[in-house]
């Protein structure tokens, strides 16, 4: 007797760790039981990895919930990850949710579905970190040209705005030795470029006594895997020895995003980061020296509690001065059961707009600064499999979109061309070598 096999989908919100460990879980439904939809179409069970980085995460996550909610009630719908893992209570009492699995219960998604039909009311698995060495192998594959491997859970930084260690409990890892395994499987599915990711990726090693350049010397070796892109590190922990090991190794991108947060030292001591702005400084400077191609990106907040006209305008005019490629901006996000929400002199969301629109202008205007340094240059571009607007598109190693049209014999290739201009949509234009 054939048995049926019910249908699931994965909605995936926030940020590549999320899509590492969503294509983990989907992979843990056994295949003669589930039949693996998208999100688009009908399906028996929706599992949802949620974000809840910033209030407006939180308000996606219950966009996304009710959207799926409403296009399949009778669906069996499952809501895992960080805003699972902070607030169960609010998920529950959306009518419609029927499962709740924290950050480590969500890799059990299969076994807690088993169970067949709606619930009655919400089951709540979730919140429980109390394992604090537990580390869940995760990488993606299938839905993106590239590989998102993650190296690094958790943070033991608690700046004072930041939840996440409240979602993810304390930095962890595995050895490398494990990780090269993982690699190993991702060159068998013949992909080309692998995304390192986590939630602090720069303390890779704490755990295990070894160090995040020491990971990048053992991946370089590996046969297959043509490029290793760095998705995010702290400051304090983007080495010199980093930087030069990635201006003098081909495989590693010269791309780097480097949460700043703030231009003001005042304000970086009320969030508790580990640097002043000096030390950003510096980092952007030895990589323009060493990479003078490299890509540099920043993370910025503004409208941080204290956070006065001076400050912001401090912050302002040391972007403005650093050769940066863009920027990306945040308003302040008060976020239950952090310092940050309890402290005095908060900024009018009005000023916070304010301040957050001049930052995303400047951004456009290094960006587009950036793009015009680049014309003319030779680069290799890894193209995606998508069509858009019967073009195809890629990433540089310094990270800018390029597009050229349609050729299916390019996608998921790495292909020199040379960059010949930005087009109307802000891509870069180019021709093949």
């Amino acid at each position: 007797m054939e048995i049926t096999r019910k249908k699931v989908a994965f909605h995936t919100l926030g940020c590549k760790l999320n899509f590492a460990e969503t294509s983990t879980i989907s992979r843990s439904f056994p295949e003669d039981q589930f039949e693996k939809v998208c999100a688009s179409s009908k399906a028996d069970i929706y599992v949802i990895n949620t974000c809840s980085v910033t209030d407006t995460a939180d308000r996606k996550c219950r966009q996304a919930i009710k959207k799926f909610i409403n296009q399949s009630p009778d669906s069996v719908i499952a809501v895992v990850g960080c805003y699972a893992q902070l607030n169960p209570e609010e998920i529950s009492s959306i009518p419609g949710v029927d499962i709740i699995l924290g950050t480590n219960e969500k890799f059990d998604a299969a076994k807690y579905l088993e169970k067949n039909g709606k619930r009655d009311n919400p089951e709540i698995h979730s919140c429980n970190l109390s394992d604090p060495d537990i580390f869940y192998p995760s990488f993606s594959f299938g839905d993106r040209t590239r590989s998102f491997l993650k190296v690094q859970d958790g943070c033991d930084y608690h700046c004072s705005y930041c939840t996440v260690p409240l979602a993810r409990g304390h930095s962890r890892n595995q050895d490398i030795k494990s990780l090269l395994s993982e690699v190993e499987k991702i060159v068998i599915k013949g992909i080309k470029e692998i995304v390192l990711t986590g939630v602090n990726i720069g303390d890779f090693g704490k755990s295990t006594g070894e160090s995040f350049t020491s990971l990048l010397r053992e991946l370089v070796k590996v046969d297959g895997i043509e490029r290793f892109r760095i998705s995010s590190i702290e400051p304090n922990l983007l080495t010199e020895e980093l930087i030069s090991f990635t201006a003098n190794c081909r495989k590693i991108l010269p791309h780097f995003h480097i949460p700043l947060q703030s231009g003001s030292d005042n304000v970086l001591l009320l969030m508790k980061r580990r640097y002043k702005r000096d030390l950003f400084e510096e980092r952007i400077r030895i990589i323009r020296k060493e990479i003078p191609s490299a890509s540099t990106g920043a993370d910025v907040i503004v409208g941080f509690p204290g956070e006065s006209d001076n400050d912001f305008e401090n912050t302002f005019g040391f972007l403005r001065e650093m050769p940066l490629s863009y920027l990306h901006v945040f308003n302040f996000s008060e976020r239950p059961g952090t310092p940050a929400e309890k402290m005095p002199d908060k900024i009018p969301f009005r000023t916070r707009e304010k301040r957050s629109k001049r930052l995303l202008s400047l951004s456009a205007e290094k960006h587009l600064e950036f793009c015009k340094q680049n014309i003319g240059q030779t680069a290799e571009v890894l193209f995606e499999h998508n069509r858009s607007e019967r073009m195809i598109t890629g990433f540089t190693g310094n990270y800018l979109r390029v597009e050229y049209p349609w050729d299916a014999r390019l996608a998921g290739n790495v292909t020199k061309v040379r960059l010949t201009g930005i087009s109307g949509s802000g891509r870069m234009t180019a021709e093949l070598i």
